[in-house]
Order: structure tokens, then sequence, then C-alpha cells
């Protein structure tokens, strides 16, 4: 099974996690059922940026990024190369690691 490493984020997950992740489960949903509170506005549907994730390793695993994907990565806040939306990047057979970017474009946030 392969396991997803989240870095450390001030608010969101401060110690870091590592997680076992099922194969094509995607990042978000990983985070989510480990209690990674990642924002997701947009309910997952790859409507918005505010799952933005970069993977640090493990990157080149990951099924490349659709048109959709890459148009709405254009917004997101410090975007990188390595830079997906976590509900769109699905686990493979490799370990990833991922950090949550400290700021998320987010125009209507209900948590806060």
């Amino acid at each position: 099974m392969p396991k997803i490493v989240f870095l450390p984020h001030a608010e969101l997950c401060p110690e870091g996690a590592e997680l076992e992740a099922k194969l094509g489960e995607t990042v978000l949903d990983v985070a989510l059922r480990n209690g990674i509170d990642i924002e997701h506005a947009c309910e997952k549907s790859c409507a918005c940026t505010t799952c933005h994730v970069i993977v640090r390793e493990g990157f080149d695993s990951l099924e490349e990024s659709c048109e959709l994907e890459d148009d709405m990565l254009d917004k997101a806040w410090g975007l990188e190369p390595e830079s997906r939306l976590g509900c769109q990047a699905r686990v493979s057979e490799e370990d990833l690691v991922i950090e949550i970017p400290k700021y998320t474009v987010n125009m209507v946030s209900e948590g806060h």
C-alpha cells in the first residue's frame, strides 16, 4: 500500500503525517479521511484551487494533469512546477511527499 507523507503545515497538520493510501484514491481524500482538513470549496469538482498541493516527491508517478486542472492551477497561489490539485491527483504505487501551501485562494471560505 502506498504512503503519503504530508509535510508539517502550521494550521492543518503541525506535526506532519505519514498516511496509508489506496491505489486510485485522491491526495485530497486521503488527507480528509485522516483529519487533515484541506479546503475544497468546489466539492472536489476541479473548479477552484483551494486544494492546491505541491508534490515534493513522487510527482512523476502521478497521471498527467488534464487541461482543466492546468487551467485551474494557473490561478493558484504559489504555483510551482510540481503543483497539483489534491482532488485530481490520484495515488499510484509510488509513495508521495506532499506540501500544503501556506495560503490558498478562496473567495468564499466557509470555515473562517
